[in-house]
C-alpha cells in the first residue's frame, strides 16, 4: 500500500482544478454549492494543492450559523439528545416488578425475561415486538399466513389509496403504516 504524503489526495482522476485560471490536476476534493442532503452526497470541487490549501484557510463550516447553533453544533453530545432505550432510566421497561409478589429477587427479575420474550405462533415461530406491532396496523391475527397477509394488504391499499377512494388525501398516514407493516413483515422469517 502506497502512503501518500498529503492527506486526501485522490490522484490518477484527470480532473482539472476548479479554480478559474489554473491547469493542475485537481486532486483534492472540497464541498461543492449542494451540500450532501436525503438526496445523496452533493457536490464537490476540485483543487490542486495551491488551491486546496487557500480555500480550507477561508472556509467557515459555522457560516450562517447563529451562536446557539454553534453552541449545539459544538457540544460532545451533539446528537445524542435522545435517548435510546438501552439508555433511558426505564430501559424500556414500563414498570418495575412487584417485588412483594416474589420470594426470590431473582424470580421477578426472570418473569419480566419471560414477558419480554418475542411472541410465538401456532407452528413454532417467533414473532418480534415490531413483527406483532405490524400485524396489528394490518389488523391480523398472530397465526396469520402469508396468503392471508397479501390479501388484507391488498384490501388495505385499495381502500386506503387516494386513486381508489375518490382523491381522498386524509388516510395517507395510515395507508404509509400499512405499506411499511406490509414490508416488514413479507421479509420475515414467519411468513416465509
Amino acid at each position: 500500500m502506497r502512503q501518500d504524503r498529503f492527506h486526501g489526495r485522490v490522484g490518477g482522476s484527470g480532473r482539472r482544478c476548479d479554480a478559474p485560471g489554473c491547469t493542475e490536476v485537481g486532486e483534492f476534493r472540497a464541498p461543492g454549492p449542494r451540500s450532501s442532503s436525503f438526496d445523496g452526497p452533493g457536490d464537490y470541487r476540485w483543487f490542486c494543492l495551491d488551491h486546496i490549501r487557500q480555500f480550507n484557510a477561508g472556509y467557515d463550516w459555522f457560516e450562517g450559523m447563529t451562536p446557539e447553533e454553534i453552541m449545539r453544533a459544538q457540544s460532545p453530545i451533539h446528537g445524542w439528545e435522545r435517548e435510546t432505550r438501552a439508555f433511558s432510566p426505564t430501559a424500556g421497561i414500563d414498570s418495575a416488578p412487584r417485588w412483594a409478589d416474589f420470594k426470590d429477587p431473582l424470580e421477578a427479575i426472570s418473569s419480566r425475561a419471560r414477558m419480554r420474550r418475542p411472541a410465538e405462533r401456532k407452528d413454532g415461530r417467533a414473532v418480534t415486538p415490531d413483527e406483532r406491532r405490524a400485524l396489528e396496523v394490518l389488523n391480523l391475527p398472530l397465526d396469520a399466513d402469508r396468503k392471508a397477509l397479501r390479501q388484507r394488504y391488498t384490501e388495505l391499499v385499495h381502500a386506503l389509496h387516494p386513486d381508489r377512494n375518490g382523491g381522498d388525501r386524509s388516510s395517507e398516514k395510515r395507508l404509509q403504516a400499512v405499506i411499511e407493516a406490509y414490508q416488514l413483515l413479507r421479509k420475515a422469517a414467519a411468513f416465509a
